[in-house]
């Protein structure tokens, strides 16, 4: 495991944001600084020749009697007004710089603070931990903007750390089940020394059933990561498909679960193709018709509607059954929800339409239920259309041996 620590060495300067923003603003100084100088010492050498308007000749008498042509005095005072303004603009220039520089070094350091805020904030965080936030109250400038972001993102960590515990949680208690199950008719049975050939054929139907169960489980979690995993990503396997010919297959598997419960099952299965994984789409319509049987009533309906248009397929499942409230809705969407109640209820997983939203998500569709009138649920998913989705068929190229 590689582990990235976010606190550089101390035993080199860093060119820190806060350093680079103060010299950058003192080179900018001292060149302003150093333009205006060199202006003025050559605005006094063109200004101050008063004795060209003078004629040739013409002598000038100073304070202490000394008489020296115009010409010379002129230049004198040239000289000496260049060097005086040059020694002050100097000096001027220093103090102005070192006052400058220091000056935007606090300034930076204090713009700066939030940053240092998150910085501390990201090296405190852990599992235990991402509850810290920033809650920076300065000025509405890009700071507080990067602050406000991070405390957003912190929020949205936070959650799903917790929907991942949750997850983990749900999944151990799963599969515990049917493993404690195994173990007490096991040693029930073994511990019964007078238990028959009838006696262990009952546990080891009992173990098969538990087995069958654990087994689907983790069937079921496996094609959720795989279908989250390329959530929002492009598939790794992209051809024809079509949502007609899943459902028929789906209905065909259930066919006998549906007699048994005397449903009448209405289909309208139109065409309705789409690029995607076929696997992936086989499992979406068999998870929405195998809860449309399980979550259903004696003598209930099924139906079953697929079709398309220009831009977007669809695949339409509804049932009757027991009532479901439109809030709880979308509840049904997490993992380990079976009809809006966490964990209950004997049969399935709780994962069918969790694995049905991650395949949307993968396929870039959308999946939504409405709570019908009377008992059960009509759950709509829409995919694009195959005319706009690229055909990708993943593969991997095998050099030849030499």
């Amino acid at each position: 495991m590689t582990v990235y620590s976010g606190r550089p060495g101390r035993h080199r300067l860093r060119p820190t944001l806060r350093l680079r923003l103060t010299v950058l603003n003192g080179v900018l100084l001292v060149g302003a600084g150093a333009i205006l100088v060199v202006l003025a010492w050559l605005l006094v050498g063109d200004a101050l020749h008063p004795a060209d308007e003078l004629s040739a000749g013409t002598t000038v008498t100073l304070a202490n009697g000394q008489e020296l042509d115009a010409r010379d005095w002129q230049d004198q005072v040239v000289d000496a007004a260049s060097r005086e303004l040059l020694a002050k603009g100097l000096v001027a220039l220093l103090a102005i710089s070192v006052v400058g520089v220091a000056g935007a070094y606090a300034v930076a350091g204090r713009a700066l603070r939030p940053l240092h805020q998150v910085t501390s904030t990201a090296q405190r965080l852990g599992g235990e931990t991402l509850d810290q936030r920033i809650r920076y109250s300065g000025a509405d400038d890009e700071v507080a903007e990067l602050a406000g972001t991070f405390d957003a993102m912190l929020d949205r960590l936070g959650e799903a750390f917790e929907a991942q515990k949750r997850f983990v949680a749900n999944a151990s208690h799963e599969l515990r089940t049917p493993l404690a199950v195994m173990r007490t008719e096991i040693d029930v049975t073994l511990a019964d020394d007078e238990a028959d050939v009838a006696e262990y054929r009952r546990m080891a139907t009992v173990v098969r059933d538990a087995s069958e169960r654990a087994n689907g489980l983790v069937d079921a979690l496996l094609v959720l990561a795989r279908s989250e995993a390329q959530s929002g990503r492009r598939l790794a396997r992209k051809v024809p498909a079509d949502l007609a010919t899943a459902a028929t297959n789906a209905l065909s598997a259930v066919r006998g679960e549906a007699d048994r419960l005397k449903l009448t099952v209405t289909t309208s299965l139109e065409p309705a193709p789409v690029v995607g994984d076929p696997s992936l789409l086989d499992r979406l319509a068999g998870n929405l018709i195998e809860n449309a049987i399980r979550y259903n009533h004696l003598h209930g309906k099924v139906w079953a509607r697929t079709g398309s248009d220009a831009a977007a397929a669809w695949l339409v499942v509804g049932n009757t059954g027991f009532e479901v409230d439109q809030v709880d809705v979308p509840g049904l969407f997490e993992p380990f929800r079976r009809g809006g109640r966490e964990r209950t209820g004997a049969r399935g997983s709780g994962l069918g339409l969790s694995i049905v939203r991650a395949v949307c998500d993968a396929h870039g569709g959308t999946v939504t239920a409405a709570a019908q009138e009377g008992g059960g649920l009509e759950v709509t998913v829409t995919l694009p259309a195959a005319d706009t989705t690229p055909v990708v068929a993943a593969k991997a190229a095998v050099p030849q041996a030499s």
